[in-house]
């Protein structure tokens, strides 16, 4: 749902001599309550239980996943996603992938590809060694700076 409706339904809301308003659109819905003078946020609606467990659940799995990967200690040096976007190992769906674990990689070879705004960009290693650890996999989504490579000299 648009923030811009939603924005436009709270503003109806305080205007109107209703207390709380429920907007279904498509399978996402919003509930809006007017509490005595405030407004609260709106809260999202789901349609089973199961629905509500499961993002809380991947959201504490993915707290702990970066708290774990926060805390892991890089033997070697690293080469870091140099954007946001998405990382791919090969050239192509189904070919073969740039680097493997093991690979000795000289300065300048290309590691991988990181897609942003449908450009694909390649990411060239700064050091001469061999990969130790690739620490993404194909077709996740990557943050500027993120560490992708561990490569032991």
């Amino acid at each position: 749902m648009d923030i811009r409706k939603v924005k436009k339904l709270i503003e109806m809301l305080e205007n109107s001599s209703l207390n709380e308003i429920v907007i279904k659109e498509g399978e996402e819905s919003v509930k809006l309550v007017k509490s005595a003078g405030s407004f609260q946020a709106p809260q999202k609606i789901t349609p089973s239980p199961q629905v509500m467990e499961s993002p809380s659940s991947e959201t504490e799995t993915k707290k702990e996943t970066s708290e774990t990967a926060e805390t892991k200690v890089i033997d070697g040096k690293s080469i870091n996603s140099p954007m946001v976007g998405t990382f791919y190992s090969s050239p192509n769906p189904g070919a073969e992938p740039f680097v493997k674990v093991g690979d000795k990689v000289s300065e300048g070879d290309v590691l991988c590809i990181i897609e942003a705004m449908k450009m694909m960009n390649e990411v060239k290693s700064d050091y001469n060694g061999i990969i130790k650890e690739i620490l993404i996999s194909d077709a996740e989504p990557v943050e500027y700076g993120e560490a992708l490579f561990v490569i032991e000299e």
